[in-house]
């Protein structure tokens, strides 16, 4: 008997400590089943609103701790320092207060952000500059979810500054609004004037299609973290990355391609299943991704892809820059500065700014081009079907180079994997390549081919899950976590944004 007793202690001591090795995430089994435990208390409080809001901010900040460790908070801090600011900006009589508050508050974000996320990189900065022990410096670990939660906050603050939000009057419910675990550690920024009307329902709605849409989406989001986007990252795109002289042309090119798909799966999978458990819920969040690999230009592409990020760059950013209302260089401009700072949101290195710089410059130059060209078009849903084809193959390769920028760990890479494309096919490879990966490619195509097919072929897909009986859907939920068990791989493989 004590040895079963000082099993079950470990067990749960491990269910308690935070293991920097082993995060809770949602593709876990370990997360499924706390989530199916939390749902069955959950349900008990759907016409006690307060219970219920307590309820979710400690299993919020459990999962949070469960990611990040003792960083947890800073999310208290980021709670407190910006509901107390926000009450301030509403309440301050003078226009000079209002604007020394908000700029406090975008002051406290952005330092919390700025010393977690960039000091490494400007220490580094330094001491190749001025020699290696100019600057001595711990390296400083990048807590979980830190830039989305603080964009959340900061986006409180600006809307209450602009007029366009009313303060909370209970901190529990800021509290509950920027820790809602769904979205907490990896998206999609949700906006305070969107999501705090839903938190004081009474009683929880959870409608037949909201149930249904949400396990939708959890299987959705399963199918292309879990057994896409894990099993070609770690059988394939890795591999190319890793050592690129070490692969033909054809496959870097394979690797850039796979790279492409896997971000896309890895990051809509996690939006998915954000928006589904937030729906099982009774929370609606907005739509991230739309499909962004069938976008025609560039701009269609960021109306697209990671949308809570770049509506969010777009109206508290590029408009306060002023936008496109002081003249054409200033608008390109504005864009190129919001690109930037949005690739060194992404990350501290300067493969994130000259990503975020090559989206940039594409995007003045496609506003430019819908100046000067008559009849040239925004989005491929205006444009006839040989030029969207066109537009959509353009578009895609000018993003896999992005991509390339992004995932290579250093510069150094993206010239060898270049060279390896232009200088090194070596196309009779490829049968024999195809071959040896067929499992991989296999995937790929899957992936891709889903991704392209016709909106209302997704729209039957859902219907038809959404409206199956409950019992259907819980084999469906069963026969997908079995599969999830067969393909992953022995390792939890984290949520790529999980480390911006």
């Amino acid at each position: 008997m004590i040895p079963a007793a000082e099993g079950i202690g470990q067990k749960l001591q491990a269910l308690l400590t935070y293991d920097s090795t082993s995060p809770l995430i949602f593709s876990s089994g370990l997360f499924l089943f706390l989530f199916a435990g939390f749902l069955l208390v959950y349900s008990a409080f759907r016409r006690a609103p307060t219970a219920r809001i307590v309820y979710v901010i400690l299993f919020s900040l459990y999962f949070y701790y469960k990611s990040s460790g003792i960083y947890f908070l800073l999310l208290l801090f980021a709670a407190a320092s910006d509901y107390w600011i926000a009450r301030g900006i509403y309440l301050a009589r003078f226009a000079w207060l209002r604007r020394t508050l908000v700029a406090l508050s975008v002051a406290v974000n952005l330092g919390m952000l700025g010393y977690f996320k960039y000091t490494n990189f400007l220490v580094d900065i330094s001491n190749q500059l001025f020699g290696q022990g100019f600057l001595q410096f711990q390296n400083i670990f990048l807590p979980v979810g830190i830039s989305f939660f603080v964009f959340q906050s900061m986006s409180y603050t600006i809307d209450i500054y602009r007029r366009q939000l009313t303060p909370l009057d209970n901190w529990t419910d800021y509290l509950f609004y920027l820790s809602f675990f769904p979205q907490l550690v990896a998206g999609p920024i949700v906006r305070a004037r969107d999501f705090i009307p839903q938190i004081r329902q009474n009683p929880v709605v959870i409608t037949r299609d909201m149930f249904g849409m949400g396990v939708f989406l959890i299987l959705t989001g399963l199918f292309k973290k879990a057994i896409i986007s894990d099993y070609i990252s770690l059988n394939f795109v890795d591999r190319i990355f890793d050592e690129p002289l070490l692969y033909s042309g054809f496959e870097c090119l394979a690797g850039i391609y796979g790279y492409a798909l896997q971000i896309y799966c890895d990051f809509s999978g996690y939006s998915d299943m954000a928006i589904g458990i937030a729906l099982l819920l009774g929370f609606r969040f907005p739509k991230n991704f739309d499909a962004p690999y069938k976008s025609a230009t560039i701009t269609e592409f960021w109306r697209r892809w990671h949308i809570s990020l770049s509506t969010w760059l777009r109206d508290y950013l590029y408009i306060s820059l002023g936008g496109n209302r002081k003249g054409r260089l200033r608008t390109y401009g504005n864009l190129l500065l919001t690109m930037l700072l949005g690739g060194l949101w992404h990350g501290a290195a300067m493969r994130f700014i000259l990503w975020g710089a090559l989206h940039g410059v594409a995007l003045a130059l496609h506003k430019l081009w819908l100046r000067v060209v008559p009849g040239a078009k925004a989005t491929g849903r205006e444009m006839h079907v040989w030029s969207r084809a066109l537009g959509i193959f353009f578009t895609f390769n000018l993003v896999c180079l992005g991509w390339l920028m992004f995932r290579a760990e250093s510069m150094q890479t993206v010239t060898l994997m270049l060279h390896q494309i232009f200088y090194n096919f070596n196309a009779p490879l490829i049968p024999q390549v195809v071959a040896g990966y067929a499992g991989v490619f296999a995937l790929i195509a899957a992936g891709y081919l889903l991704h392209l097919m016709p909106g209302r072929v997704d729209a039957a897909a859902q219907r038809l899950v959404v409206h199956a009986p409950m019992v259907l859907q819980i084999v469906m939920a069963a026969a997908m976590i079995w599969l999830v068990m067969q393909i992953k791989s022995s390792e939890i493989q984290p949520f790529i944004y999980f480390q911006f």
